[in-house]
């Protein structure tokens, strides 16, 4: 369990289950297949690219045997003139297949790209709160490009290195039978060389990506908290993490590649072996005279472009093994399971009173550790009703029930009488306004970030809203005023505007029940006097539920509740819980400690 009785964040565990290699490429397969007019074209073209390459060497063979031999110069010229013909379409289909191929990568990319961050919109949070967002974004990046490099450039010259190398094969068959057997007695060795390198690639490809997701992990985090390390002189030790989640990216990287390279010149010593055998098999069979010289010059070009596409072929699974390990991971996130959809018979939920009741609510993060306990809250509409208490005590944790970000384990929450299980959950969402102690703004306008509460308001509403969260003061102060640019997280505004911008925000909304949590715990006075102005306003004729620490900005609630490990200890008005004199009067009292006259006056 996390601070605040929240879920505990961890780096991102790799499923140990075997991975299916074929089941990777057929899920790939299924974003190609949907441009099948386009792969026809590439197929057509490389077909025709590789008939025409393999046409080459026969044409050489007749030009030694029926025109060089018998000095026919005529009839050599013409030859030649066919061959530069022939090299030309080969050329030609060649670079129009790439092209064609690298609209249809680039479409199912994008197809991918888009599943993937459209899922990733339906998780639950509990798949954020136990995940880094590096090694998400490591995923929805690295991992997709890892898959698009493979099928911009890998594809077609697989499909081709395939179809010269069977091409090949068929027309030695056609001109010389028995010299081709000779010659073909290199594959069954080349294709045992290329599966057993191909398990040990896969594993040391997928290991390399994992090792970078935890690195990008690592960047993420600190730089986003770039502020924390230099403010505790933690320099040397975000060093020290980054060089051993980096060492062991180099590791897994270098074990990766020492497999990789080595299939390239063990191909080679395979396929020279080979061309060694054609020769000296071709130059005997010339000397009896079963064979002549221009056929013995077509097999030895037959046997080069034999050798070129099964060292291709051989290069271009270690890159396919890296998109297949990456292609997992992507298909890792697609396979979790989304946030729990709206049962059938969920009715609309158009607008709320604010009558909010939790009968005998229980639930934890982890099953086994409940983090609340029976708890029983009844909140009338208009009314105001403040959480207190320790850290840890599941006051958060009420705020992450009522938004249906989890689902209680027993118990129920109704709104206006409807269980919110009953409802639908965009609908439910929609009717609550939410103000967090850290607020999150866009890399927007200041406009932009107010208008997310409501994307239709007009430039009218979104200023009437920034005036009724007395933000709209210090917005004209700023360079472009409504259209300045925000940086990431609004980091270019102080922590008391950034809150106003999510008042103004959250009033654009116009919800029915608005929870504010924490929202001026990390203020100084003054800007809390302007935001505690913003809030009555916000909170005006609304079901709030307000979460503070700071015990003297809940004076006013309607109904205050104590909550302590994950109950409600206590229940009453400022005035009657003091003057109880049980936990929150102890709370109270701790929080102005040396100024007794304070306690004392506000208990009488």
């Amino acid at each position: 369990m996390g601070p605040g009785g929240g879920p505990a964040r961890h780096l991102l565990t790799e499923r140990e289950q075997a991975r299916d290699a074929h089941r990777t490429v057929r899920r790939v397969w299924t974003y190609l297949r949907r441009q099948r007019a386009r792969l026809a074209i590439t197929a057509l073209l490389v077909a025709v690219s590789s008939g025409f390459g393999l046409l080459g060497p026969r044409l050489l063979g007749i030009a030694i045997d029926e025109h060089i031999l018998a000095g026919d110069l005529a009839g050599l010229a013409r030859i030649a003139r066919l061959m530069l013909v022939v090299y030309a379409i080969s050329s030609l289909a060649a670079w129009l297949q790439t092209y064609v191929m690298s609209g249809v990568s680039q479409r199912a990319i994008r197809d991918i790209r888009c599943d993937l961050f459209a899922h990733v919109q339906t998780l639950p949070l509990r798949f954020f709160d136990q995940r880094t967002h590096g090694e998400l974004m490591s995923r929805l990046a690295n991992d997709v490009e890892n898959i698009s490099n493979v099928l911009t450039e890998s594809v077609t010259q697989l499909i081709s290195s395939v179809l010269t190398v069977v091409g090949v094969a068929v027309m030695m068959i056609l001109i010389n039978p028995r010299l081709a057997a000779v010659s073909l007695l290199v594959l069954p060795l080349m294709m045992l060389l290329i599966q057993w390198i191909t398990k040990r690639t896969r594993r040391g490809f997928r290991e390399q990506q994992q090792a970078l997701g935890r690195l990008n992990g690592i960047i993420e985090e600190t730089v986003t908290g770039q502020r924390v390390v230099q403010a505790y002189v933690r320099e040397e030790e975000a060093i020290e993490e980054f060089d051993r989640s980096n060492q062991q990216l180099r590791r897994a990287s270098t074990e990766a590649q020492i497999f990789a390279t080595t299939i390239g010149p063990l191909s080679n010593l395979v396929n020279n072996g080979g061309f060694i055998i054609v020769a000296g098999a071709g130059g005997w069979m010339a000397v009896q005279g079963l064979v002549t010289v221009g056929t013995i010059a077509a097999f030895v070009n037959y046997a080069r472009n034999f050798a070129m596409p099964l060292n291709q072929i051989a290069a271009l699974f270690n890159s396919i093994q890296s998109a297949i390990a990456g292609a997992e991971r992507v298909f890792e996130i697609m396979d979790e399971s989304p946030e729990l959809q709206d049962a059938p018979d969920t009715r609309p939920l158009l607008s709320v009173a604010g009558d909010v009741v939790l009968k005998d609510v229980s639930f934890g993060y982890d099953p086994d550790r409940p983090v609340l306990k029976h708890v029983h809250l009844h909140a009338r509409p208009g009314q105001t009703v403040a959480l207190v208490g320790p850290t840890g005590a599941g006051k958060t944790t009420v705020v992450n029930l009522l938004t249906r970000f989890y689902d209680i384990d027993s118990g129920s929450i109704r709104i206006d009488g409807t269980d919110i299980r009953q409802v639908c959950r965009v609908d439910l969402r929609r009717q609550l306004g939410i103000v967090l102690q850290d607020t999150y703004l866009f890399a927007d306008t200041v406009r932009e970030n107010i208008r997310y509460g409501r994307l239709e308001a007009t430039d009218e509403e979104v200023i009437a809203a920034a005036q009724l969260a007395n933000a709209d003061a210090f917005i004209r102060r700023l360079p472009q005023e409504y259209d300045t640019p925000l940086s990431e997280r609004g980091s270019n505004l102080s922590l008391g505007q950034r809150q106003l911008l999510a008042i103004a925000r959250a009033i654009l909304a116009d919800p029915g029940i608005l929870i504010l949590d924490e929202a001026t715990s990390s203020v100084d006075t003054r800007t809390e006097k302007h935001i505690q102005e913003a809030m009555l306003r916000l909170m005006e004729g609304r079901t709030s539920f307000v979460i503070a620490h700071r015990l003297s900005t809940i004076r006013e609630a309607d109904l205050i509740l104590v909550m302590n490990d994950g109950q409600i200890v206590e229940r009453g008005t400022h005035e009657e819980l003091l003057g109880a004199r049980g936990f929150y009067h102890h709370l109270y009292a701790s929080q102005f400690k040396g100024q007794p006259s304070l306690v004392s006056s506000a208990a009488a």
